[in-house]
């Protein structure tokens, strides 16, 4: 099966897309948590070279500055896109994560959708609409994970 990679903006519903894949029976692995970002906001390399070596069937999710490293071990980089307002009043809301509640937060993420989401839709191999209903946006990530 098919390795994806999920990515986006902080607000895009890549925790809440992971979390119904998980859900559905799929490997999951959210980058936001457990470690796998260091202090740098970089992927710890060791670490996720060992878990893409080890597993051909995960979804991983997570935006960092080196992710494009790792590009040729998905087969497929999603990218969720979102408005800005739709973005801020998603992390406005959420309980998990506590980035995006501050103003300078808010700023930088305004600040990323202009600068960093270009990058991450060069780097796509598809680009959802993350307003979609999450069981619409799981639909397609599972029609990416069926061997072809």
């Amino acid at each position: 099966m098919p390795r994806v990679l999920v990515t986006g903006m902080s607000g895009a519903g890549k925790t809440t897309l992971l979390a119904e894949l998980a859900r559905r029976g799929h490997l999951t692995v959210d980058t936001d948590y457990g470690g796998w970002e260091l202090p740098d906001g970089t992927w710890d390399v060791p670490r996720m070279d060992q878990l893409l070596a080890a597993h051909a069937d995960v979804v991983v999710s997570g935006t960092v500055d080196n992710q494009g490293r790792f590009y040729d071990r998905f087969q497929h980089v999603v990218l969720l896109s979102a408005p800005l307002d739709v973005l801020l009043g998603r992390v406005r809301a959420r309980t998990g994560n506590p980035y995006g509640r501050t103003a300078a937060q808010q700023a930088e993420i305004a600040h990323y959708l202009d600068t960093v989401e270009p990058l991450l839709r060069r780097g796509a191999s598809l680009e959802l609409d993350g307003r979609r209903p999450v069981g619409e946006l799981a639909d397609v990530v599972e029609g990416l994970l069926r061997p072809k």
